[in-house]
C-alpha cells in the first residue's frame, strides 16, 4: 500500500497498488487472456496509456465511465485507468437489455462508455437521452463518431499527475431494487481497499497466487474480492472471457492455478465433465463459492474432485463490498450448510423488527456493520436512509443464528431470487408479466434447482377466457428482460393466496409447488 501525504491528505488509492507492484515485480506475469500476456510493468504501462488517453479526451476526476464488457484484459486495463485518474467506474451487466442499460447510463450520469464490439448496438440504443458523450469499442467501431480502444491510447506511459485519495469515489455497482429499478451502490477507494484486506486475511491469499477468473468481472465478488486484492498482492491473473467447464479444468492443470472462485452452477458444470477426475488439480490451494446457495452434496463432491478441503463459502451482498459472513474450511467440517461467521473487519447481527437481537433458532433480519459497506445508493437518499441505520446495513435477508454464532440465511425479505449467480427480483418480472394481455394476476418465486441453484418460476392467473401459451409468454418476457430473469417454469392457478392487506403469500406457493415437485 502506498501512503503519499500531500497537504495532510492520504493519497492511497487502488491505482497506486498497481503502480507499486510494477516497480516491485516488473517481470512477474500479471495477466494472461486468450494467449495475450502482460507483466506487471506492461500492465501498468498499458493502464497509464489509457489513463492519459482518457484525460486527453476530456475525462475529469469524478466523471462516470461505464464498462460493458465480458472478461478480458481490456476490462482490467480500463478499470485501473479509471481508478488512476479519479474517475468512477460503472460496470454494467452485459446480459441486460438496452432499456435496462439505458436506465443505468442515465441514472449514473455516465459520460463515457467502453464496450465490447458485440455490445455496440445495445449501447447505441441505450445512450439516447443520457449524458454519454463518447463510446470506445474494443475493436474497430461500426458507428460513426465512436472510437476504438487502440485509438484512445496515449503514448504517455508515466503515472498520471492526478491527486486521488482514499476518500475519492471509485465505483458504482448496480443491484436490482424491489421496485424493479436498479440501485447503484457507491464505493470509495478506502472501502474497496478494506475489502481486499478482509478477503486476504480470511482466505489466506499470498503474494504470487495464480488466480483463475471465470465469474464475470462486473460482479462485485470477482472484481473487488479477487481481482483488486490479487493485483495488490502481485498475483498472476488468468482471465477467461466466458465460462467453459472443460476449459476451466484445462487451465487449472496447465497454469497451475492456486485459487479458484465460482458460483455454484460453475462447480456443478465442472462436476458433469465425464473425465474431470483425470485432470491434475493438485495446484489448487483453496476454492471459494458464493452468490447463490450451494447444496451440501455439491460441496462434498467438489471437495473430492479438487482434492482439497480448503473451501470457503462467501455469503455477502454487493452493498457490503461484498461482505458479510464466511464459512471457512473448519466450518465446512462441522457446520456444512450454514452461512458462517462475520468476515474480518465486519460485525453482524440478526435482529427482529424492533432491531433487537433474536434468540438462537428464531428468524430475523441479517444486518452488518463494516468499513466496507457502501457510502450510499447513488442519488437515492431515501433508499440509503432506509437501508443504513445507525451505521448498520439492513440487508433484507432473513436468517437464523445458532448458539455458536453461526448465521444461516433462510429467505429474502425482498423476494430476491439468485439463479446461476445472478440476482432476480420478483417485482421487476411481475411488472412485465402484468403487461401481457392474457395475464390477470402473477407472482414470481424461486424454486430449488440442481443446475442453477434457484429457478425463476411464474405462477399465472389468466384472464377469463384467455389461454396462456408458455413459450409465447417467455418470448414476451425476453423482449423486456435479460435472459436470466425470464421464468424457466410457468404454473397456472385459479387464484393466488393473499393476506388481509392484499400481499401475496409466497411461502404458501413455495410449499405447494415444492410438494408437487417432490
Amino acid at each position: 500500500m502506498i501512503f503519499l501525504l500531500k497537504g495532510g491528505r492520504t493519497l492511497m488509492n487502488i491505482g497506486s497498488l498497481l503502480s507499486q507492484n510494477a516497480r516491485k515485480f516488473p517481470k512477474v506475469l500479471a495477466i494472461e487472456c486468450e494467449g495475450r500476456s502482460y507483466t506487471y510493468r506492461q500492465f501498468n504501462e498499458e493502464v497509464n496509456r489509457l489513463a492519459h488517453g482518457l484525460l486527453e479526451m476530456g475525462i475529469n476526476k469524478g466523471d462516470k465511465i461505464a464498462l460493458m464488457m465480458k472478461n478480458s484484459e481490456h476490462f482490467v486495463f480500463t478499470f485501473f485507468a479509471i481508478a488512476k485518474i479519479g474517475a468512477v467506474a460503472v460496470p454494467v451487466n452485459f446480459r441486460l437489455t438496452s432499456s435496462e442499460v439505458h436506465y443505468i447510463l442515465q441514472q449514473s450520469e455516465a459520460k463515457l462508455v467502453v464496450c465490447d464490439l458485440e455490445f455496440e448496438e445495445i449501447i447505441t440504443t441505450a445512450k439516447d437521452d443520457s449524458d454519454v458523450e463518447t463510446v470506445i469499442t474494443i475493436g474497430e467501431p461500426r458507428t460513426l463518431g465512436y472510437r476504438s480502444y487502440e485509438s484512445a491510447l496515449s503514448s504517455g506511459r508515466n503515472e498520471p499527475e492526478i491527486e486521488v485519495s482514499e476518500e475519492d469515489d471509485l465505483e458504482i455497482l448496480y443491484t436490482s431494487g424491489t421496485t424493479g429499478r436498479p440501485k447503484g451502490a457507491l464505493f470509495d477507494h478506502k472501502r474497496i481497499f478494506n475489502v481486499g484486506i478482509s478477503v486476504t486475511i480470511n482466505m489466506g491469499l499470498r503474494p504470487h497466487e495464480r488466480i483463475l477468473h471465470v465469474a464475470p468481472l462486473f460482479h462485485s465478488a470477482q472484481l473487488n474480492l479477487f481481482l483488486i486484492s490479487g493485483v495488490a498482492l502481485g498475483a498472476t491473473h488468468i482471465i477467461h472471457r466466458d465460462f467453459h467447464p472443460v476449459k476451466a479444468l484445462q487451465t487449472i492443470q496447465e497454469h497451475k492455478i492456486t485459487h479458484f472462485f465460482g458460483v455454484p452452477v460453475m462447480f456443478n458444470f465442472i462436476l458433469q465433465v465425464p473425465n474431470a477426475a483425470e485432470y491434475d488439480l493438485s495446484s489448487i490451494r483453496r476454492c471459494g463459492y458464493g452468490a447463490a446457495p450451494m447444496a451440501p452434496e455439491l460441496v462434498k463432491k467438489s471437495i473430492q474432485l479438487f482434492k482439497t478441503d480448503q473451501f470457503y463459502n462467501l455469503c455477502g451482498l454487493t452493498e457490503g463490498g461484498p461482505g458479510g459472513i464466511l464459512l471457512d474450511p473448519e466450518g465446512h467440517k462441522l457446520h456444512l450448510g450454514k452461512g458462517g461467521k462475520p468476515i474480518f473487519l465486519t460485525e453482524t447481527r440478526v435482529v427482529d423488527e424492533l432491531g433487537n437481537d433474536i434468540k438462537p433458532g428464531a428468524v430475523g433480519e441479517f444486518i452488518i456493520k463494516s468499513p466496507m459497506v457502501m457510502k450510499e445508493y447513488y442519488k437515492k437518499p431515501d433508499e440509503t436512509k432506509s437501508t443504513i441505520k445507525n451505521g448498520w446495513l439492513y440487508t433484507g435477508d432473513l436468517a437464523t443464528i445458532d448458539e455458536e454464532g453461526y448465521i444461516t440465511l433462510v429467505d429474502r425479505k425482498k423476494d430476491m431470487i439468485i439463479t446461476g449467480g445472478e440476482n432476480v427480483y420478483s417485482v421487476e418480472v411481475e411488472g412485465v408479466l402484468f403487461e401481457h394481455p392474457a395475464v390477470l394476476d402473477a407472482a414470481i418465486i424461486g424454486l430449488p434447482d440442481e443446475t442453477w441453484g434457484e429457478a425463476v418460476c411464474a405462477i399465472i392467473v389468466p384472464k377469463e377466457g384467455a389461454v396462456i401459451n408458455e413459450e409465447e409468454l417467455k418470448s414476451f418476457c425476453r423482449q423486456k428482460l435479460a435472459g436470466y430473469k425470464v421464468p424457466r417454469r410457468i404454473f397456472i392457478e385459479q387464484q393466488l393466496p393473499r393476506n388481509a392487506s392484499g400481499k401475496i403469500l409466497k411461502y404458501q406457493l413455495r410449499q405447494k409447488l415444492n410438494q408437487v415437485n417432490a
